[in-house]
């Protein structure tokens, strides 16, 4: 049997498989006040992150990065311009309503863990459930995949001060995703790490990044990182210079 051509359903189709970006910027600048003087921090970026990709932010230090990790991440707010997240434009959302926001759909990773030195392994994953109200039995599933997929299954009764800076890592990237987020930030996540440990917790993102179907954003010196991404946007004096894709530049 012969299908004829029907421009609308294949226009349907095509449009069905693209992948809407989970970030949007578009024309962003932001610009410090210090003292009597205005200090931009960002010129001018648009740009756009793909779902389920890992993504990479490149630049000397006071380049912007993690001011635009900051605006991506819902942390701060642009001067002028527009940050969306699944087509959701940031700066409408009240203060309540924009942490409520973050809290659910943002995944942060920091260099220097930030862990709640108090709890457990267990505990730091757990919390950021307990903020969502989420119930008990729920949390526990939760918790407890992620432990086992972090491998920190015979450490989830120690506390910070009882791991290593590799396994302290692995907790914070068990709890950047066991909420679920649409994205996970992570800025400067090898910097604190030593070359070997740095390159397994590479490997665990990347692993972690495919199996949730997720996206990561990274800010990075580390070119063992870069090697591994999907995209890399390079940014120097607060705007975005090159963006490159595997397979070529765009």
């Amino acid at each position: 049997m012969i299908i004829a051509a029907d421009p609308e359903r294949d226009f349907q189709a095509a449009n069905h498989l693209t992948v809407a970006p989970v970030v949007t910027l578009s024309h962003v600048a932001k610009t410090y006040r210090a003292g009597s003087e205005n200090v931009p921090a960002l010129r001018d970026v648009s740009l756009s992150i793909r779902s389920r990709t890992f993504s990479v932010i490149v630049g000397p230090s006071g380049s912007g990065k993690t001011t635009l990790l900051n605006l991506i991440g819902c942390i701060d707010t642009p001067t002028v311009g527009t940050v969306a997240i699944r087509g959701q434009d940031v700066a409408l959302l009240n203060d309540n309503a924009l942490s409520e926001f973050r809290a659910q759909r943002v995944g942060f990773i920091f260099q220097n863990f930030s862990l709640i030195p108090v709890l457990s392994a267990w505990e730091n994953i757990e919390y950021p459930l307990m903020l969502l109200g989420m119930p008990a039995a729920e949390r526990r599933e939760r918790t407890t995949r992620m432990l086992e997929a972090v491998g920190l299954t015979d450490k989830r009764g120690h506390r910070p001060n009882q791991l290593s800076g590799g396994q302290k890592q692995r907790v914070a990237i068990a709890r950047a995703l066991v909420k679920g987020p649409d994205f996970v930030l992570a800025d400067e996540p090898t910097a604190n790490l030593d070359s070997r440990t740095g390159a397994d917790i590479i490997s665990l993102m990347r692993r972690m990044q495919e199996e949730h179907s997720t996206t990561f954003i990274f800010s990075t010196h580390d070119d063992h990182l870069m090697a591994h991404a999907d995209e890399t946007f390079s940014i120097c004096d607060g705007q975005v210079v090159d963006h490159v894709t595997r397979g070529g530049s765009c």
